[in-house]
């Protein structure tokens, strides 16, 4: 369902065939794991037991002895740490962790952590090989909760490590703590004066909340082939949101030019953050320069879940205070998410992102980044938001209820608008908060009466916003036309969602010719000038305006080719639907003027290279009815409703299956899936038997409402809509849990065992 108010568009708006349906139906489409080359050797990753250990010794000799093996790698054929800081798009890191994830030098800091690589010329015989590496470990006591990490006399993951102090309080500053710590940094937002603001309050309301780590549950593990070729350059072909960012830290890992390595981008089977940063790339690429020989990596799927990251897991304390008429004064929280061996938690995203659904004049956050003996957290959908809204949003049902109020009309009356100021300082753009709050009270779900559950069970309605701020960033697109007025559109996003048709579709909306007379494909690095990754929701918008630069300038090109058949001067010739236009009347379709070029300085192309830095924040706003079972504790969800500000849905099918997969994936977290350890930091739950994603047998219909303001910054409107629709659904799910039991869960996932302990408290 869409509520309309749009311009008309020709392509913009419809719903076409994507471009590699095809392909990925029959089994034709290729992903990282389906590249076959002459000679080529397979690579594994011999990987630590330990979550924390000092390594004493590591013996190759063994391994290297086995018929078959070609070759043993560790950390010292890494180059050495320096202070470059690598960008991986959602994230950013020192290439001195980078280096310590590639392979442990002298501590390995949790289960999983790579500690050796081999490649043999059967997998088999690489599998047997590593059980010959003799590792001699020191076993150390594991940190694996933020609070055990922050405790007095914890072990310390990283000996030397200050917490880094960052404020943000419109006065920039920085500073280091004295001691060792396992905080890694320490960021402090704050505006208004929230002291002042609590003490205006008449209602005041606090709470804590904790969510555990949860994996993106991407369906196609990791993959990386490389092969070192013979001039000196590097190829490598992988699955991967980032083909750049896996290019940049290759080289800068290798010590060689970014133009000696050349990512080609294969299919993806998903990634949802997951997949920015290189896990498998930098030692199929060192492993294949020192056997001449192309080396092929992947992961099983237990190595996937030990190996990568997840997003946090997290403790939040937040409070907020209100006036007796409802109106919000005041904000405060703080944050520890846990960041996994190596700094860099998504808590700033998180701190940003809490309160930004409301105009909240004080607030005041301090997010903490916190270290612990886990593998190292990576993006995941809106990272860090989901869990830091949970608090919020799980505090404002508390005050409706305390009011006597209906949540979803408190927290329209406190709605962020265009100039709302967030926790980061930012100011709103044009937003669509309040229609997306309206939308959703009209909806029918929101209007229907709850009933009663047929078989005894407890049943209750839960709400919850939520927000992402979205991203731009570089974007390149190149377009070439053809003698029978085709377009080939060559793309440096990869397509995880259906991009390669949004896209498409911009390009022929901008050119006025049908979305079926665009090829657009992806390409890799060498063909196409650098483009972030695949994330923060900054395709559809950053690269949409890339192409719809790449058309108007082809459109320029063609109107001065016109203007040179027809003799006259370039500034009569305008280019208007689909045409060129001149003098006199004169006329000429796209597709005509196309088969013309050749006889005018051959086919043309149109490029443009941008970086957009006003992407357009998102909301969304979700009802979910829940049913608890009092005996078992088991929380079936009944009805779902996803309410989404989408800016403009350039294909109205790929949004609301953005939306709902969104949805999934945080009803996921709200209620089955988590990371469980046991006391010395081994992974309990790692397959996808244990590890417990919902599927379609544990899940309705997700119901899609998609709310249309504009983007002033793109010209068609377009907002990101990837991130949003996972932030909301747990606090909706946790509200509708109190709203049929009467217990507030502030711990999640509320899994039977969880929920049932508490019902029996009761």
């Amino acid at each position: 369902m869409t509520t309309e108010t749009r311009p008309a568009y020709n392509v913009v708006g419809t719903r076409p065939i994507r471009p590699d349906g095809a392909d990925k139906v029959t089994g034709r489409a290729n992903y990282g794991a389906d590249i076959a080359l002459p000679g080529m050797l397979y690579g594994r990753i011999l990987r630590s037991p330990h979550a924390h250990a000092r390594i004493l010794s590591i013996d190759t000799s063994k391994a290297e002895a086995l018929d078959g093996v070609r070759c043993v790698i560790t950390h010292e054929d890494l180059p050495g740490a320096s202070d470059t800081i690598l960008d991986f798009g959602e994230s950013v890191s020192p290439y001195k962790w980078v280096l310590e994830q590639t392979f442990a030098s002298e501590k390995v800091l949790f289960q999983g952590h790579p500690v050796a690589g081999l490649c043999a010329t059967d997998p088999h015989i690489a599998e047997d090989a590593l059980a010959l590496i003799e590792v001699e470990y020191e076993v150390l006591p594991p940190v694996l909760t933020v609070h055990d990490a922050m405790a007095d006399g914890a072990p310390i993951l990283h000996e030397g490590m200050k917490t880094v102090e960052m404020v943000a309080r419109f006065v920039p500053g920085d500073g280091r703590g004295e001691s060792d710590s396992n905080i890694a940094s320490q960021l402090e937002l704050e505006h208004g004066d929230p002291a002042a603001g609590f003490e205006e309050a008449d209602i005041i309301l606090e709470g804590e909340f904790e969510t555990a780590a949860a994996h993106q549950g991407y369906i196609e593990p990791q993959t990386g082939t490389a092969y070192w070729n013979p001039d000196g350059t590097l190829t490598i072909w992988t699955s991967s949101q980032g083909p750049f960012a896996i290019r940049d830290t290759v080289a800068h890992m290798l010590g060689i030019p970014m133009a000696s390595v050349k990512v080609v981008p294969m299919e993806i089977g998903g990634g949802f953050g997951g997949k920015t940063k290189p896990y498998m790339e930098p030692a199929a690429a060192i492993m294949s320069r020192k056997t001449g020989r192309p080396v092929k990596m992947y992961m099983n799927r237990e190595e996937v879940l030990v190996g990568t990251g997840p997003t946090s897991a997290t403790y939040v304390r937040c409070k907020i205070g209100a006036k007796n008429d409802g109106t919000l004064v005041a904000g405060e929280a703080t944050l520890a998410y846990e960041a996994g061996a190596f700094p860099g938690s998504p808590v700033g995203a998180g701190a940003s992102c809490m309160f930004s659904s409301y105009d909240l004049p004080n607030l005041y956050v301090n997010a903490l980044d916190v270290v612990t003996n886990k593998p190292k957290a990576h993006a995941y959908r809106a990272p860090g938001s989901p869990q830091a809204t949970y608090a919020v949003e799980s505090l404002l049902d508390q005050l409706a209820e305390r009011l006597e109020r209906d949540p979803m009309e408190l927290r329209a009356q406190n709605a962020a608008t265009e100039g709302t100021r967030r926790a980061d300082g930012t100011r709103m753009p044009p937003i669509g908060a309040e229609e997306t709050m309206q939308a959703a009270m009209d909806s029918p779900h929101y209007r229907s009466e709850i009933g009663v559950d047929e078989d005894g069970r407890l049943v209750g309605r839960g709400v919850a916003m939520g927000f992402w701020h979205n991203a731009g960033g570089e974007s390149s697109a190149y377009a070439m036309t053809n003698a029978d007025g085709t377009v080939n559109l060559s793309l440096g996003s990869v397509d995880i969602g259906g991009q390669r048709a949004g896209l498409a579709m911009q390009f022929a909306e901008t050119m006025g010719i049908s979305y079926e007379e665009v090829r657009p494909q992806v390409v890799d690095t060498d063909q196409i000038g650098f483009t972030n990754v695949t994330g923060g929701s900054r395709v559809s918008y950053a690269s949409g305006l890339a192409v719809h630069e790449a058309a108007l300038d082809m459109q320029q090109q063609l109107s001065a080719r016109a203007a040179r058949i027809w003799d006259c001067d370039k500034q009569a010739v305008s280019y208007a639907d689909g045409a060129v236009h001149g003098p006199d009347g004169q006329s000429m379709p796209f597709a005509e003027l196309c088969g013309h070029l050749q006889g005018t300085g051959g086919q043309i192309q149109g490029a443009a290279d941008v970086s957009p830095n006003r992407p357009g924040p998102a909301f969304g706003c979700h009802i979910v009815d829940v049913a608890v079972d009092q005996d078992t504790g088991k929380v079936d969800v009944l009805r779902y409703s996803a309410v989404q500000d989408v800016g403009t849905a350039v294909h109205p099918d790929y949004v609301e299956g953005q939306v709902q997969g969104g949805a999934a994936q945080g009803i996921g977290m709200a209620l089955t899936e988590e990371y469980v350890y046991s006391d010395d930091g081994r992974m309990t739950n790692a397959s996808l038997l244990d590890y417990r994603m919902p599927t379609s047998l544990d899940l309705p219909e997700i119901e899609t409402i998609l709310v249309e303001v504009p983007n002033p910054s793109h010209p068609y409107g377009v907002r990101g809509v990837g991130e949003v629709p996972i932030v909301p659904p747990l606090a909706a799910i946790a509200n509708a849990i109190y709203d049929a039991t009467g217990i507030r869960v502030n711990s999640l996932p509320a899994s039977p065992t969880k929920l049932l302990d508490q019902l029996m408290d009761e």
